[in-house]
C-alpha cells in the first residue's frame, strides 16, 4: 500500500503512542469513530498516523480501517445534488461533521454525511489528495 494514505478509525477510542509497540507512552487518545487519518509510515503492525491538526501518533493496524471517510473543516459547508456548484442543496454540514467518502471526480467528492448523500467541492473537508483518483 502506497505511504501516505488515508484511512479511518475503526473504534470509538484510539491511543496514539510515542513509538510503534504497546510499551511506548500514550501521547494522545482519539475518540471519534471513522475519523479519518493518514498514515505516514508503517512498521510491522503499527502505523504513524497523522490527524487533520498535525497531531502524530502510532497506532496498531486493527485499529484503523481501509474505509475513506472525510471531516468537514472550516466553516459550514454545502453538500450538492450534482457534482456542481448550481446544483440543488442536499445538506450543509458544520465544521466537525465525518462522514464517507464514496467516490471523486476531478474537484468533486460523492459523500455521505448523516444520511445525506452528495457532492462537495474537495478542498471543503480533509480526506483526500488534491490530485487522487477515488471511484
Amino acid at each position: 500500500m502506497p505511504i501516505p494514505r488515508f484511512v479511518t478509525v475503526r473504534v470509538g477510542e484510539v491511543n496514539l503512542r510515542s513509538g510503534p509497540n504497546g510499551s511506548y507512552p500514550i501521547e494522545w487518545v482519539f475518540r471519534r469513530k471513522d475519523m479519518p487519518v493518514e498514515i505516514i509510515q508503517e512498521f510491522d503492525t503499527w502505523r504513524r498516523i497523522r490527524d487533520w491538526e498535525g497531531a502524530e501518533g502510532w497506532v496498531h493496524q486493527s485499529a484503523l480501517s481501509g474505509r475513506r471517510g472525510v471531516l468537514i473543516v472550516g466553516q459550514t459547508r454545502t453538500v450538492h445534488q450534482a457534482p456542481r456548484s448550481d446544483s440543488a442543496v442536499v445538506a450543509r454540514a458544520e465544521p466537525g461533521v465525518i462522514g464517507s467518502l464514496r467516490k471523486c471526480r476531478d474537484d468533486w467528492c460523492e459523500v455521505e454525511l448523516r444520511g445525506y448523500r452528495g457532492w462537495m467541492k474537495r478542498a471543503d473537508f480533509w480526506g483526500t489528495y488534491a490530485d487522487e483518483k477515488i471511484e
